[in-house]
Formats: C-alpha cells, sequence, structure tokens
C-alpha cells in the first residue's frame, strides 16, 4: 500500500496522539503509525499524574497551557477523561530540600501558578493520614491533578479520525526515506510505503532507533521504572504526596478509591524493560506504608513496568532538526502524559508557522543541557 499525506507521526502514544491531533485541526492530512497498540509504550504504564511544579520557565509553560486544555477534555471529546484538580503537594524531609522549593517560587509565581511553601502543619492539613516523623514542610499547588490516560488516548484517537486523518496500529516504520537532505516518507515492516514532506519522531523510548533511521543521535536513554496500583480502600486525600527522599515514593488516591504509585529507582535500571520485579514491590510497600500508615493493610492488586526516556538535564527535545522536514517531540523524562496536550498544540505551530512559541532554549536540539530541572 503506498499513500500520501501532509504528515507523518511516528509513535502512537500520548505525544504522537497529541501532535497528530492539533495538526489534523490546522486542516493536515495526518498519518499516524504504531508499531503496537495505542499507548503500548510509556502512556499505557503512567501513573496519570498532572502537574505545573516545574523549576524552569519552559516547563511550567508548557504545562499552563497543557492544564488549559485538560479542562476542556470533557467538552472537546464529549466524555470524561477523570480530570481531577486534586493537587499535588511536594514534601521536605531536609533542611536543603525545602530551601530548593523557595528558591523556585518566585518564578513559579511570576508565571501564575497558585502555589505556596508550607510548613508540617499544614501538610498535615492536606493529607491527614501523613506520617510527620522527620517532615519540615513542603510546597503544594491546588491547581495540578490527575486524569486517566486510557480515556485521553481514546479521545483522541475519535477526534483525529473525525478530522479524517488516519490512525494505523501494528504498522511499525522501518526506513525514513530521505531524498538528499529532506524527508519524503517512510517505509514499514510490511512493505507499506507512505509519503510525506514532514515526519515527526514522537516514539517515546524507541526515538534513538527512530532518530538513526534519519540519519541523528539522539540524546536519550530509557530507564526502567515501576508501579503498582492497590485494591479499594477508604477515602485518604485528594493530593499526589511526593516523597523526595532518596528512598521516597509518589501516589495518590483515584477517585475509585484505589491507591497508584511508583518511585525512581537509584541507581537508574538502563533498558527498554517492562518486566515487574519482587523488589519493586516489597520496597514500594515499605516506602508507602511509612509515608502513610494506614496503607500498611491495602492490597496490591497489580504491579507493572515501564519506561522514562531520559535526557541529560530532564527536558524533553521537542525541534525541528538539521533533516528538512523532520521533527522531535522525544525525552519527556518521565512527564510525557502531562506534557502531551501542550506538545501538540505546539508542534503544530513550529511545522507550519515555523516560529516557536516563547523561549524555546530548554527544549532545543544542540542545548549544552547547563540547565538541570530541580523538580523532576
Amino acid at each position: 500500500m503506498n499513500s500520501a499525506a501532509d504528515a507523518i507521526v511516528i509513535g502512537g502514544g500520548i505525544i504522537g496522539l497529541a501532535s497528530a491531533y492539533h495538526l489534523s485541526k490546522r486542516g493536515q492530512k495526518v498519518i499516524l503509525l504504531e508499531k503496537k497498540y495505542p499507548g503500548s509504550g510509556s502512556t499505557g504504564r503512567c501513573i496519570g499524574g498532572i502537574r505545573q511544579q516545574f523549576s524552569t520557565p519552559g516547563a511550567i509553560r508548557l504545562m499552563r497551557e497543557s492544564v488549559r486544555q485538560f479542562r476542556l477534555m470533557r467538552k472537546e471529546f464529549g466524555f470524561s477523561v477523570e480530570y481531577f484538580e486534586g493537587g499535588y503537594l511536594f514534601l521536605a524531609h531536609d533542611a536543603k530540600r525545602l530551601e530548593t522549593f523557595k528558591s523556585i517560587l518566585p518564578l513559579q509565581k511570576s508565571l501564575g501558578l497558585a502555589v505556596e511553601i508550607l510548613d508540617a502543619s499544614a501538610c498535615m492539613k492536606i493529607a491527614p493520614p501523613l506520617n510527620p516523623t522527620g517532615l519540615l514542610g513542603g510546597v503544594f499547588s491546588p491547581e495540578d491533578g490527575q486524569a486517566y490516560p486510557f480515556k485521553v488516548i481514546e479521545g483522541y484517537i475519535q477526534e483525529i479520525r473525525k478530522l479524517h486523518s488516519q490512525v494505523l496500529f501494528f504498522c511499525e516504520v522501518s526506513e525514513i526515506i530521505v531524498n538528499k537532505t529532506a524527508v519524503t516518507g517512510v517505509k514499514t515492516v510490511n512493505g507499506d510505503i507512505f509519503y510525506a514532506p514532514v515526519i515527526l519522531n514522537a516514539a517515546g523510548p524507541w526515538a534513538q532507533e527512530v532518530g538513526k533511521m534519519a540519519g541523528l543521535e539522539l540524546p536519550i536513554a530509557p530507564e526502567e521504572h515501576e508501579a503498582f496500583i492497590t485494591d479499594r480502600v477508604p477515602p485518604l486525600f485528594a493530593t499526589m504526596v511526593v516523597d523526595y527522599r532518596t528512598d521516597g515514593c509518589y501516589f495518590y488516591q483515584r477517585n475509585n478509591g484505589q491507591v497508584i504509585g511508583c518511585y525512581s529507582p537509584i541507581p537508574n535500571k538502563p533498558g527498554i524493560i517492562t518486566e515487574s520485579s519482587l523488589e519493586f514491590l516489597v520496597e514500594m510497600s515499605r516506602r508507602t506504608a511509612r509515608l502513610v500508615p494506614e496503607l500498611a493493610t491495602a492490597r496490591v492488586i497489580r504491579h507493572w513496568g515501564g519506561c522514562y526516556s531520559m535526557t541529560p538535564d530532564g527536558s524533553p527535545f521537542i525541534d525541528k532538526t538539521d533533516v528538512d522536514g523532520f521533527f522531535v517531540a522525544n525525552g519527556m523524562s518521565g512527564h510525557g502524559f502531562m506534557f502531551a496536550p501542550a506538545i501538540g498544540r505546539y508542534v503544530s505551530e513550529i511545522i507550519l508557522d515555523g516560529r516557536y512559541p516563547f523561549d524555546w532554549s530548554e527544549f532545543a536540539m544542540g542545548r549544552d543541557f547547563s540547565r538541570q530541572e530541580l523538580m523532576k
């Protein structure tokens, strides 16, 4: 099968779907190609958190736009994506962490975030079951929250198809066709050829492989992150709690009573790994029960592995490349689900209008990685 379009998107996770949606809204005929099923990479394995509390201006601006869009999804899709603003509570158990939160606050407030530094007693008012041992305080925004990733995926696919673009699953790209210095299309493992003057690499953990097809080396390193979900337990608190201790974790209670969460392993586990481990199950249970003792009797009903796609500075690549017509939206460093609505809009503007919406230096190809995200 040969087919032509205005743009090809490689990757059927949340970044690719959001980008295909916004390009289609701008009147583009888009073909999205996914090697497996929708959300089969990182998106279908994430826990659904959405926060605006970051330490760099670009990430905060991205998230302001994403939250605006998440608030509209029920109306736009015609069904609920279970979006709920229960807030994010970042905890500090040492003075250095609390000072870091305080140092970021002026930037966050200058960009319009509703955020405040709390002492330990104020943290306990937001999440009364917290173990107060060693807790010095935290930082909280009530406008952060959560959504159900599979419903968001469903909504984007529905709308892309309404706009007469294509979403093709089990359609793995094996080659990017480059004529001199410009992309012209792709070939798939099934022998199909799709032509377009614009190709977006939104392949998540496989971004490096897709980049190499166009002759590019992307400094992105996949690493494993596991998560678990419990059975339904009585209401505890509405916020996501983030324990920044070296052996901390983060989790929230969904509106159906289940608690879902994970932690970042130290050292990290490099590679595209989706297996689940007994080590994680035991350790995550210990960390969760330490932070909220009432959860010690909760039963874990499922746990799984997935991938973050990490960059050297914790910020993604969202940019054009040196290959004409080839664009990237990769290296989300664990924030792809929450970034996606904004990235979709801004990618469409970069591609179609040839402009960046604001100072784009922290997302640019070729940056020096000197600016680190402090709230990873």
